[in-house]
């Protein structure tokens, strides 16, 4: 039988490469769109034939039940959130109803429809927020720092309360920072990226920066969309630290992503103070072990593979004359690594 999956936030890095995967796997895959995000399905590029758009409201809990109903998923991907972090300030409220809201819609949904459907929640590193040791596991707790992590915690204890008292089958997954070609420009691995791009076309000759001393533990997307899959393929459902257990600064990123080129960073980058983020975090980086010892799950692509990859797509969106493109719709052809 045919698996049927569906998506919140398909058109967003992760929904991309998690269509992908499913696809791949045989899946058949849905993704729920809101009616304002239906221009967004550009995003998927070739993939948006390939994958069914069933059009809801996410705040409309009858439509999502509806939806469930009428779909009967075996497995629920609930990606919903916004991209960007520091944006949460700007509308907290929508923020939470987003990402906490969506959750418990789709969880009661599984619930009043009768299903045994396996629901994904995807939690974020960004609850650990404050952090008083590293690196993070499983039982540290959550201090979140802005509207974006307060959410997200607030999704992450409303799926442990729904499998706890319901039985449902419903886990999570602790995501760290998880990168790739399809980085919307804000984030400092993509304008990195396409900094260096730039300046290596001679494009531009100079990039800003904010903070060179801030640190990540950065990975691949692809990587961690596997992580999420493997997470409803086994008998019990649990939370999941999902990182590379290394942290590398912003320092590193910039250097590796210059090196790509053979281009010396010091000669091109400007440190603009304008820049920095107030809740900056120095600590967040993961022990994964759990996942590895449970899932069999390690990432695949290091550090200094992702930055090579990013750096070469934008060189040839931007040889190609594609890049408006590119930064409008948030197209960008699957890496290949």
């Amino acid at each position: 039988m045919t698996k049927t999956a569906l998506i919140t936030g398909i058109t967003g890095q992760d929904g991309y490469y998690l269509s992908h995967l499913l696809l791949n796997q045989g899946y058949r895959v849905v993704g729920l769109v809101p009616p304002h995000r239906q221009p967004n399905l550009t995003k998927l590029g070739k993939l948006a034939n390939q994958v069914e758009i069933f059009t809801v409201d996410l705040r409309d809990s009858m439509a999502l039940l509806t939806a469930v109903e009428q779909l009967r998923p075996q497995e629920i991907y609930n990606l919903a959130a916004p991209s960007f972090v520091p944006d949460s300030w700007k509308d907290p409220l929508g923020t939470l109803d987003l990402i906490t809201g969506t959750a418990t819609r789709l969880l009661e949904a599984v619930r009043q429809v009768g299903l045994s459907t396996r629901f994904y929640q995807a939690s974020s590193s960004e609850m650990f927020g404050d952090v008083l040791f590293s690196p993070q596991d499983e039982e540290t707790p959550f201090r979140p720092k802005n509207p974006y992590a307060a959410a997200k915690m607030h999704a992450h204890w409303t799926m442990v309360h729904h499998r706890q008292r319901y039985g449902l089958f419903a886990c999570s997954g602790i995501l760290y920072n998880h990168e790739s070609p399809l980085r919307a420009p804000q984030f400092v691995t993509r304008k990195v990226s396409l900094g260096v791009a730039s300046i290596k076309l001679g494009l531009t000759d100079t990039l800003q920066i904010g903070n060179l001393d801030a640190k990540r533990d950065w990975g691949f997307a692809g990587d961690y969309v596997e992580a999420m899959w493997r997470m409803l393929q086994i008998d019990e459902p649990e939370e999941y630290v999902i990182g590379t257990g290394r942290l590398h600064s912003v320092k590193d990123l910039v250097v590796t992503a210059f090196e790509s080129v053979e281009l010396d960073w010091k000669n091109h980058v400007i440190i603009n103070t304008n820049l920095l983020r107030q809740d900056e975090h120095f600590q967040l980086v993961a022990n994964p072990s759990k996942a590895k010892r449970n899932l069999g799950w390690e990432p695949q692509v290091s550090f200094e593979q992702l930055l090579e990859k990013m750096v070469k797509t934008d060189l040839e969106q931007l040889q190609s004359g594609a890049l408006d493109e590119v930064l409008a719709a948030g197209i960008a052809p699957l890496p290949r690594m």
